[in-house]
């Protein structure tokens, strides 16, 4: 078979800013921070904006909502349009359009604005797949997990980063003199521009791939793949594989978003903490995105290692077994020791989960790495809105039930039935929510790779590429 020396990097090395998958590493994950801090920008300020827009219990749940509805069908979108375009491009265009709403959402008057920003600023969510698509296109295979995982953690890291760096904006802001109702405004507003710059500096300081720009190779006669390799979307969406990554993927991150969004009140409610406490172990969940993705996405690598592809699917499905069985623990516990015990253990395997399933997802299709991160990193964000939902329907039918049950004894008597109810109601959400991960763990197995896409990633691994990965010279 004809090989030739690939120019990905065989070394997660990141120090070293003279290599080019390094200097790229770093920019995307930088800019992935910094769209997942705008994206969730308002979520610390959202008691100032519901007093400033005078925002009702509904048309707040439905921002968050649309939020994430706008992330789903950009994500999908955008992995094509990575295949297509490549993720320099990509990343520059949604970095400076989506800065824009967040920008916007600093200046709305009205409800209706505020809810067409948020459906808007979704859009930048999709900021993970680029990412993902473009360290994959840096890495060999024997790092490419580690590398995926670790951008995707230190990236996600921005939604958790937020609920302090957003009150230190606006306590700067407030120092220069500005009212402090107005502050949130211009947090916004200097997100935004942070956001239209680093979109400035991903188009000046990256490249798609180590070997130069889709555009420039297709320019010079070159391109990524031969005419005959070239796959088309419908490819992607007809592999089984790509499915079961994308219920995965939902199991995982799509459930971190809905118990890092519903834990505060479930704690308060739950172990009698304050909201200060509650706020603190919460921000501590996510900052463990430091280490824990990357972890995954490592000994997916040493999985794979050991046992090839199979092995990183193996990994996968324990550890998403793992994070289901501690999901339905920590709701089953009443003891706070033990509840933040189990809640550790969740956070750290359900984020290795994530890494370990984004060291698998470069392996399903290495022509449409862009389509295939879409359709997976979509599958996140529907996870995230259908857990919400199951938990805010049992909420909502248990605290009514409760409020009924106590009229007439009194406001602090009805306050703590209801605290109760919506305790029982989202702990039994949760123990149902875990068994669905640990289905999502059980199917995963049936993931599975033909002898050839072995033999294609031992060959990458020893610093080769085969004939249909390597850049050739274009014959039409």
């Amino acid at each position: 078979m004809k090989t030739s020396k690939s120019l990905k990097a065989t070394k997660f090395n990141l120090l070293n800013f003279k290599s080019i998958p390094t200097r790229t590493f770093w920019i995307t994950s930088i800019s992935f921070f910094m769209c997942f801090f705008a994206w969730f920008g308002i979520v610390p300020f959202m008691p100032d904006v519901v007093k400033d827009l005078g925002l009702t219990p509904t048309q707040k749940w439905n921002s968050i909502i649309l939020a994430v509805s706008g992330t789903v069908f950009a994500r999908l979108l955008i992995g094509k349009l990575c295949d297509k375009y490549g993720p320099r491009l990509c990343y520059t265009w949604l970095l400076t359009l989506g800065a824009i709403p967040v920008i916007a959402c600093g200046l709305v008057q009205t409800p209706l604005q505020f809810l067409i920003c948020r459906l808007f600023i979704g859009f930048i969510g999709a900021s993970f797949v680029i990412t993902q698509v473009h360290t994959s296109l840096m890495f060999a295979p024997n790092v490419v997990g580690t590398a995926n995982a670790t951008s995707a953690g230190w990236g996600n890291l921005g939604g958790g980063a937020n609920r302090l760096g957003m009150p230190l904006i606006a306590a700067a802001v407030v120092s220069f003199g500005v009212a402090d109702a107005e502050a949130w405004r211009y947090s916004m507003v200097i997100a935004g521009v942070v956001c239209f710059l680093m979109g400035l500096v991903y188009y000046f300081f990256t490249q798609d791939t180590p070997e130069g720009n889709f555009k420039d190779l297709r320019e010079s006669g070159e391109t990524i793949t031969t005419k005959k390799d070239k796959v088309g979307f419908s490819t992607v969406i007809k592999d089984y594989r790509t499915w079961i990554l994308f219920f995965v993927y939902a199991a995982c991150f799509g459930i971190e978003l809905t118990v890092y969004g519903t834990m505060d009140d479930y704690l308060q409610n739950t172990f009698q903490l304050s909201r200060l406490t509650a706020g603190n172990i919460v921000l501590s969940f996510a900052l463990m995105n430091i280490f824990a993705r990357t972890l995954g996405g490592f000994f997916g690598d040493k999985f794979g290692k050991l046992k090839g592809l199979r092995g990183r699917v193996l990994f996968l499905a324990a550890i998403l077994s793992l994070e289901g069985i501690m999901l339905i623990t920590f709701s089953t516990t009443t003891s706070i020791v033990l509840g933040i015990m189990f809640l550790i253990m969740f956070s750290l395997t359900v984020q290795m989960a994530e890494g370990a399933t984004f060291s698998v997802v470069p392996f399903i299709n290495k022509k449409a790495i862009g389509s295939v991160s879409g359709i997976v990193g979509a599958g996140g964000n529907v996870g995230a809105f259908l857990a919400a939902m199951l938990l805010k329907s049992k909420s909502a039918v248990a605290e009514k039930a409760a409020i009924v049950s106590s009229e007439g004894l009194g406001e602090e008597v009805m306050k703590s039935a209801q605290s109760a109810a919506a305790s029982s109601a989202v702990s039994s959400g949760y123990f149902v929510i875990g068994f669905i991960v640990v289905l999502a763990g059980i199917l995963s197995l049936a993931i599975r790779f033909s002898t050839k896409e072995e033999e294609v990633v031992k060959n990458d691994a020893l610093g080769e590429v085969s004939p249909e990965l390597i850049t050739v010279k274009a014959d039409y």
